[in-house]
Parts: C-alpha cells; sequence; structure tokens
C-alpha cells in the first residue's frame, strides 16, 4: 500500500480518490487547468481569477527546481510518469493542460455526470 500525502512544492495538492479537492467527477483538460491555477495561485497567494492561463510560468517566478516539483505532483494528478521538463516543454497553464488532455486521451465533456 502506498502512503500517499501531499508533497511540497508550488502545487502541494494532487486528486485522488476520495481526497478533499475542489475537483470531482474524471479527468479532463479543464480539471488539469483548474488545478494548476488554483495551485499557482495559492502559491502566489494570488486570486485564482487574476491567474492567465496563457501567461508563462517563468513569468511567475517558477524556476528548474519547481518545475521538477510541478511535474512529480502533475504524475499524481494523472496517475502516469511524466518528464520532468514537462514545464518547459509547454510552459504555460493552458499549452501544458492541452498537451496533457490530448497525451492522456482526455476529453472535454459537458455531461460529466
Amino acid at each position: 500500500m502506498s502512503q500517499e500525502k501531499k508533497s511540497g512544492g508550488l502545487f502541494g495538492l494532487f486528486r485522488k480518490s476520495g481526497s478533499s479537492t475542489d475537483f470531482d467527477g474524471p479527468l479532463s483538460e479543464d480539471v488539469i487547468r483548474q488545478w494548476l491555477v488554483k495551485r499557482l495561485a495559492k502559491q502566489l497567494k494570488l486570486d485564482p481569477r487574476s491567474i492567465d492561463t496563457t501567461r508563462k510560468f517563468e513569468s511567475y517566478g517558477l524556476d528548474s527546481i519547481v518545475a521538477v516539483q510541478v511535474s512529480g505532483d502533475l504524475e499524481k494528478l494523472v496517475e502516469q510518469r511524466l518528464s520532468p521538463a514537462l514545464l518547459f516543454e509547454h510552459p504555460s497553464i493552458e499549452e501544458l493542460s492541452t498537451h496533457l488532455a490530448r497525451e492522456l486521451g482526455l476529453t472535454e465533456t459537458a455531461e460529466s455526470v
């Protein structure tokens, strides 16, 4: 049995069954995007509505150490192994969430139950 805990770093919380996140239902591009916005806003002590999903992570002050931590946290969210270089290859919330949704075969649906 693995003991999943909140991990450190920029995006400390992750989605898992039975957790107390704000994201219920299936993983989707929108869930990934919202999760990234929420974590970035929390780290920067900003209102999530002030986060620009097209703005580069680097412009928010994220460095390579934090990028590796984010990649690790995202692995837990999507339950798959991810490249530590992911945030450099897809340097904004919008680009990253779109890429992950495409790579994971996720689809946006309005009729989630």
